[in-house]
């Protein structure tokens, strides 16, 4: 039998580093040990399968094309994080999401949101110099951006200056000469044309590099000279210190603990200077590989140490319940409903609000967001009729859980081993007096009364921090 603190830490984890586990899978972990586990999710087996996209597929075909609307998209993205045995591949590719923030408010082209999706899953654990490359040929981003309006005689400076802005160094690491130059060298990287879209619907977007629309001048760039094309920009901007710093302080404010936002990154130091120092000699020393950042993070102290330190974006808030409470495993007819979630608490999964991403932590909530996310969580975990639901109720029968105190114990343990504060403790044991002890004796009551325990839990801070 695995001990608490075990079962505590591995849920910590995986909050962080996935949506959240079941007692299930978090005992099964357990058993596995921490580093084999953090192993497991850096470098999960080639027969782990990611979502169930087939199955989805088979029901609902327009969630791979959806055209120009996102709802379609959402829920296929949601459905993959309910259900993928990779759960640290989707979750960095909701990283990077938010980090190569791209809209389908602009893109109006949700398929190739999509695309896009699965470029973050296979390059998004990896090189960081590879994603880099790939991002700068990736169509949804080169529209996004304006790169294919960026001509050697019309120098279109938009890409250029977010790559050094928000992707890559960060603001007061370049001159605006440098951002001229580096858009003068992405010059020709450009969507190829393609079928109109009739009769039978869109056609997909394709990279194409024309190169005499490249700008072959020689281009001087944070000190560098000669005729450099975009793959240069890129060798050169990755083995700059600042943008370590900037990636890590991204991956640390997303993984570890929230961060102040990144216009205040100039004028703020980092939350935890030693921390980020770990994390930044782990990227230089591999040669900029993100595996190598996350395997050096999750076995930290830091790491360990940072529970209820983050709050959930709305994407975790859904795609942890959902998956906590066995809903979705398979698609369901209602599996549209999944996709606007997130939206209704402020993340337009696929529509970022601007190329800055979401501002994340504290910003995430105000008193609209916030009610949303508390009644999301007790309408799901209240409905005793739901597998997961019903499997917690089971095992707490099994249990013997009897008296209130013990109640309130098994309720935080199954909601994700939660400490609470001592004055949300109080209220909850309040609560739970007011039934007295455990009636087994009426089943349904007794699924009725941990069912609301249950959503008294998923209002407390702890559950809506990761």
């Amino acid at each position: 039998m695995a001990n608490k603190e075990d079962l505590a830490q591995m849920a910590h984890l995986m909050r962080r580093a996935g949506f959240g586990a079941t007692r299930e899978e978090l005992e099964q972990y357990v058993a596995k040990g921490y580093d084999a586990t953090v192993e497991e999710l850096i470098n999960p087996p080639d027969d782990m399968p990611a979502g169930d996209m087939i199955g989805l597929l088979r029901y609902m075909p327009n969630c791979l094309l959806p055209g120009g609307v996102p709802q379609p998209g959402q829920y296929n993205w949601m459905y993959n994080m309910i259900t993928t045995k990779r759960p640290l591949e989707e979750k960095v590719a909701l990283f990077w999401h938010q980090v190569f923030a791209t809209g389908n408010s602009k893109v109006d082209n949700c398929d190739q949101m999509l695309e896009q999706l699965v470029m973050f899953r296979k390059f998004g654990m990896g090189n960081y110099r590879e994603m880099l490359l790939e991002l700068s040929k990736n169509p949804a981003m080169l529209y996004w951006l304006d790169n294919n309006e960026n001509h050697r005689d019309a120098v279109n400076e938009n890409w250029g200056r977010e790559l050094l802005e928000l992707f890559s160094m960060g603001v007061s690491n370049y001159t605006e000469v440098d951002v001229r130059e580096a858009s003068r060298a992405f010059t020709g990287w450009t969507i190829a044309p393609k079928l109109p879209r009739q009769p039978f619907g869109r056609f997909p977007w394709a990279f194409e590099y024309l190169g005499e629309d490249h700008d072959d001048g020689e281009k001087t760039f944070l000190g560098h000279t000669g005729n450099l094309n975009g793959e240069d920009i890129i060798d050169i901007i990755v083995k700059e210190p600042a943008t370590a710093r900037f990636i890590c302080r991204h991956l640390y404010s997303f993984f570890v603990a929230d961060e102040v936002q990144v216009p205040a990154w100039t004028i703020q130091d980092a939350r935890d200077e030693d921390a980020l120092e770990m994390m930044i000699n782990a990227f230089e020393e591999s040669g900029y590989e993100i595996k190598a950042v996350l395997r050096t993070m999750f076995n930290s102290d830091f790491f360990k140490n940072a529970r209820y330190s983050k709050i959930k974006s709305p994407a975790e808030v859904v795609a942890s319940t959902l998956k906590m409470v066995g809903s979705y495993q398979r698609p369901e007819p209602t599996i549209p409903d999944i996709g606007p979630e997130a939206t209704y608490m402020g993340q337009s999964l696929l529509d970022p609000p601007s190329v800055e991403g979401w501002y994340t932590g504290q910003e995430w909530i105000n008193s609209g967001s916030l009610l949303a996310r508390i009644n999301f969580v007790a309408d799901r975990v209240a409905n005793t009729s739901l597998p997961g639901i019903q499997t917690i109720i089971d095992r707490i029968k099994g249990d013997g859980i009897n008296t209130p105190e013990e109640l309130v114990g098994a309720s935080l343990e199954y909601m994700g081993f939660l400490e609470v504060g001592d004055e949300t403790m109080s209220q909850l044991l309040d609560h739970a007096k007011s039934d007295g002890n455990m009636n087994w004796g009426d089943e349904a009551a007794a699924g009725t009364r941990i069912g609301e325990m249950l959503a008294l839990v998923g209002a407390t801070t702890e559950y809506q921090f990761g």
